[in-house]
């Protein structure tokens, strides 16, 4: 056998010694758990045969703790580039079944080649989390490794996309690189994030809590707001991150794809001129408009369970990407609380960032009321998604459906915080305040005198609505473009869109801006 046989056939035995990771028992144990290995994930989430691997070969450089008797080629992360539908994505997934997954120098170091590959190219970056966290064996090396993915992903933020998906436990340092990217993804019942693990939050608060009840998935996606999207099991998860990306651009500097639907740009839905309710007091749910209107009913919902009275997601009209943000009065009368602007308000940023355009629907009767939303700060919260909507210089499309009330009306994306084309629908009521409390404060005296109040405030309360609780003031001022009627929603925002395809509006020359973060 010569040299050139020699040396291709120990590269073919490195290549396969580098795919069992860490050996059939400890792969067949990560399959015993329900999950699937690094290799599998990537083979699941990319086009099939895309994937191209790099630093397959690296091995950790440890000599501590008898660590150099312990070498896997590829160490505990598996990189690379592939494509998803075509368009080309970098990858990190890490392997569980190299030492837990855990990081250590070479780990980082893949895992920012990779995040530095993606800068230059302008393609997102998908990371595979399942990690133990630090590598304890390599001290503070491993610690500086986070610290310098934790830098790149701050300079990533905005310029392309990041998504993260939790495939098993987060912990420690290890849940501040997707934190700071744009959409996590978890898995029920086998992924996990906290900062400090059950143990330690028992003995320095005497809480014991379970590892799903301390930081699984429904925790995240219910309570914390933390996860984006939650799937059944890791297939499905990985598919609904394929998803997602098919309505993102590459990066920055593009726009996102636009995906011809079949849809009838003009179609008319007449069950939309029947969905409000006649009395301004009984719910609806705004998930039905939003299906009516958007192409072929498809709406690709975020946080779907948390804040659910403002509804967040990706949808296409006439074949564009749009983010779609909505008041739900099905939820606590759509009511603006701290989470729910929170929600709204980095949503906004990223579709801003991104260059999608925003579609508002708007039904708000005002902010949360009350001690607990005052003292944890609803201003504060209030105020992020004021600025997120004043910020943001892509197309910024509202329809008025019902109230717009009060700070909530500039808030949601009015026509004085730049809003390029806000329609209104002739059930909607727009004032300082809702009638009721309106002739409270402004018939005060007179109703103290009245030897009836109730039926003389009721009088009021009607006087008052039809006055001031529609839109044709607001037409009257131009602070509403036009008021259609419900069935024409559809087109009217198609056609603002594509007018507004070619909108330049810049924000002043600063570093950056003060936002109350």
């Amino acid at each position: 056998m010569n040299a050139n046989h020699r040396r291709s056939k120990q590269l073919e035995e490195m290549r396969a010694k580098s795919r069992l990771g860490g050996g059939a028992a400890r792969i067949e144990a990560q399959h015993k758990k329900g999950k699937l290995t690094a290799r599998e994930r990537i083979d699941l989430l990319l086009d099939k045969g895309s994937f191209r691997e790099v630093d397959a070969f690296v091995e950790h450089r440890t000599h501590d703790f008898n660590l150099n008797e312990q070498k896997f080629l590829s160490d505990s992360v598996v990189t690379g580039w592939g494509t998803i539908e075509g368009r080309l994505v970098y990858i990190f997934s890490q392997d569980f079944t190299v030492f837990g997954g855990s990081l250590g120098e070479v780990h980082a170091a893949k895992i920012c080649k990779i995040m530095d590959m993606a800068m230059k190219a302008g393609a997102p970056v998908l990371g595979l989390n399942d990690s133990g966290g630090a590598r304890i064996q390599e001290g503070v090396v491993s610690l500086g490794g986070y610290a310098d993915i934790f830098l790149r992903n701050t300079l990533a933020s905005g310029v392309i996309p990041q998504l993260s998906a939790i495939m098993g436990p987060c912990a420690g340092g290890a849940v501040y690189s997707p934190a700071l990217t744009d959409f996590i993804f978890m898995v029920r019942n086998s992924s996990y994030m906290f900062v400090t693990g059950p143990d330690v939050v028992k003995a320095v608060t005497h809480e014991d809590v379970s590892f799903e009840d301390l930081g699984g998935a429904s925790v995240h996606a219910e309570k914390s707001g933390i996860c984006h999207i939650t799937g059944d099991n890791e297939a499905d998860t990985l598919y609904l991150m394929r998803k997602m990306l098919g309505y993102l651009p590459q990066n920055n500097m593009e726009d996102p794809p636009f995906v011809q639907s079949g849809d009838d740009a003009l179609r008319m839905e007449e069950a939309l001129d029947t969905l409000i309710p006649e009395s301004p007091d009984k719910p609806y749910d705004i998930k039905e408009v939003i299906h009516l209107i958007v192409d072929n009913g498809e709406f690709y919902e975020i946080q779907e369970s948390f804040a659910a009275n403002i509804v967040i997601g990706f949808a296409r009209l006439g074949g564009h990407s749009v983010g779609i943000v909505a008041n739900q009065p099905a939820v606590l009368a759509g009511v603006l609380d701290i989470d729910a602007s929170e929600k709204g308000a980095r949503f906004v940023r990223f579709c801003d960032a991104f260059n999608i355009p925003i579609v508002t629907f708007e039904d708000v009767p005002g902010f949360m009321p009350g001690t607990y939303q005052e003292h944890h700060g609803i201003i504060r919260s209030g105020a992020k998604l004021l600025f997120a909507y004043c910020e943001a210089t892509v197309p910024k499309l509202t329809v008025i459906t019902r109230k717009a009330y009060g700070g909530a009306y500039c808030v949601m994306s009015s026509k004085h915080i730049r809003g390029d084309v806000n329609l209104a629908w002739p059930t909607a009521e727009i004032a300082v305040m809702g009638p009721d409390g309106a002739v409270n404060i402004v018939f005060r005296k007179e109703l103290e005198k009245a030897s009836d109040p109730i039926k003389r405030k009721a009088e009021l309360v009607a006087e008052y609505r039809e006055k001031f609780a529609n839109p044709f003031i607001a037409a009257e001022r131009g602070y509403i473009d036009d008021v259609i009627e419900p069935k024409e929603t559809r087109p009217r925002l198609i056609n603002a869109l594509e007018m507004l395809a070619n909108k330049r509006e810049t924000n002043p020359p600063k570093k950056h801006g003060n936002n109350p973060i």
